[in-house]
């Protein structure tokens, strides 16, 4: 047994939220049809049916299980950067036949006798994250932290306190049965669903869900302002909304670090993003170099993660991530502690899921740099607000969107975005009851 498996085995018996309000362990409403599916319809579903592999599958239709349930027709959804953790086994607690996605945008087909604020028909986008409305942190609008919606052990033990429950990521945040998929159940919905106005398609409200909420969280929580010079590790979607946002935050300029076509897409899309190609770099403080040597010696004002932390360079990590001696890579965080000016400030939003070792917090604690864990974005206390900024257009979340895809195409979306092929970036993932495609939305592709 590895250190992490044995540490996690060791917290199991720690703790356990006894608030918690809501079903919870219903990745599959297969699993018990009587109890959780509708015994007269079935729908067309991704599950996770061992490392490295996904399926689609026939499953159950969900079907109201509390009073505060709802349930969408699923009319638009996304692959996600940190599905790709699910994929690789690096999030634990995964368990066969669990139903992915946690970004999605729907029509309420049905719902439960205490949700009075959702008609039938209503157009709506899902908070990845599942809320009470009610506790200390969703009193604050702090929805990621919900103290009732997640009673999962190890994680409490793991992280000294639990997330709330997330849809499609493991029963580590809970067991919620995710959105790619034909229907999803949305508990709570009344306070985990957000209207959708009719001059917002679905192909841009959808990403409030997750990405647009996430990006703006990194930049404004790291305390992005007027004048900074921004790096961002990551050129991938979230690093493409942290760049325009950083912008829009008054930052002076901005600089992205990543690799191969994903930079010439953002030179394409972005042109005030300043490059940097770190495979062309020569020795291990190449990246670290080449910022001092952009921004007047001392480096950038921010650095902001937006790659996670399964991705080591080095033999070292790669050796130590496969012996179990670390779940995670220190090594981008490094590069980020140490390109910063002295009292720079570092914001990390990539999934990071456990320990890492060979961590520099020497340079952290010396130089002043302010370290901060955006953590999971807390949907609810900006969703209004930028969607108010897509409606007046300010936001575009349709720059960072390659592909347009069928839902029952979704696994071989999969294998194409674990490849990084197609140039796939951003995907949008119709179903049977999407609407037509919106002006600007890419071209149907077929796999």
């Amino acid at each position: 047994m590895s250190l992490s498996q044995a540490a996690w085995k060791a917290e199991q018996a720690m703790g356990h939220n006894d608030n918690a309000i809501t079903a919870q362990d219903v990745t599959n409403p297969g699993l018990n049809r009587e109890k959780w599916g509708d015994p007269s319809e079935t729908m067309k579903a991704l599950c996770w049916m061992g490392k490295n592999n996904v399926q689609m599958v026939d499953t159950p239709k969900p079907k109201v299980i509390e009073p505060r349930d709802v349930i969408l027709k699923v009319t638009g959804s996304t692959v996600c950067g940190s599905d790709l953790h699910l994929l690789h086994g690096s999030v634990i607690e995964m368990q066969k036949g669990d139903i992915l996605g946690h970004e999605f945008c729907g029509i309420v087909d049905s719902k439960g006798a205490e949700v009075t604020n959702l008609d039938i028909g209503q157009r709506v986008v899902a908070s990845f994250q599942i809320a009470c409305g009610d506790c200390y942190y969703c009193a604050q609008k702090l929805s990621s932290q919900c103290e009732r919606t997640n009673s999962n052990t190890i994680e409490k033990g793991m992280y000294g306190g639990n997330t709330a429950g997330m849809f499609g990521y493991s029963h580590f945040t809970g067991g919620f049965a995710g959105g790619q998929a034909e229907y999803v159940r949305v508990p709570l919905g009344d306070v985990n669903l957000l209207k959708l106005p009719d001059d917002v398609p679905d192909e841009k409200g959808l990403y409030l869900s997750d990405v647009v909420c996430t990006s703006w969280n990194c930049v404004v929580d790291t305390g992005v302002k007027e004048g900074d010079v921004v790096a961002i590790w990551g050129a991938g979607p979230i690093g493409q909304m942290c760049a325009d946002f950083s912008f829009m935050n008054g930052a002076k300029r901005v600089i992205m670090i990543d690799q191969n076509w994903r930079l010439d897409f953002v030179k394409s899309k972005y042109p005030k993003v300043e490059l940097v190609d770190f495979s062309k770099l020569s020795n291990t403080k190449g990246v670290v170099n080449r910022l001092k040597e952009m921004v007047d010696g001392r480096g950038p004002d921010v650095a902001l993660e937006c790659v996670a932390g399964e991705y080591p360079k080095s033999i070292a990590h790669k050796l130590e991530m496969a012996a179990g001696l670390e779940t995670d890579t220190p090594e981008i965080l490094n590069e980020m502690i140490e390109s910063v000016r002295n009292y720079g400030r570092v914001g990390i939003t990539g999934v990071y899921v456990g320990y890492t070792n060979h961590f520099n917090i020497g340079s952290l604690m010396e130089r002043g740099i302010r370290f901060i864990g955006n953590g999971q974005a807390p949907v609810h206390l900006y969703w209004h607000e930028l969607l108010k900024k897509i409606q007046s257009g300010e936001i575009d979340p349709l720059k960072m969107v390659t592909h347009r895809v069928r839902v029952e195409d979704l696994d071989k979306v999969y294998a194409k975005f674990d490849a990084r092929a197609d140039g796939m970036q951003k995907v949008y993932v119709e179903t049977k009851f999407s609407a037509p495609p919106c002006k600007g939305s890419p071209a149907l592709t077929t796999y």
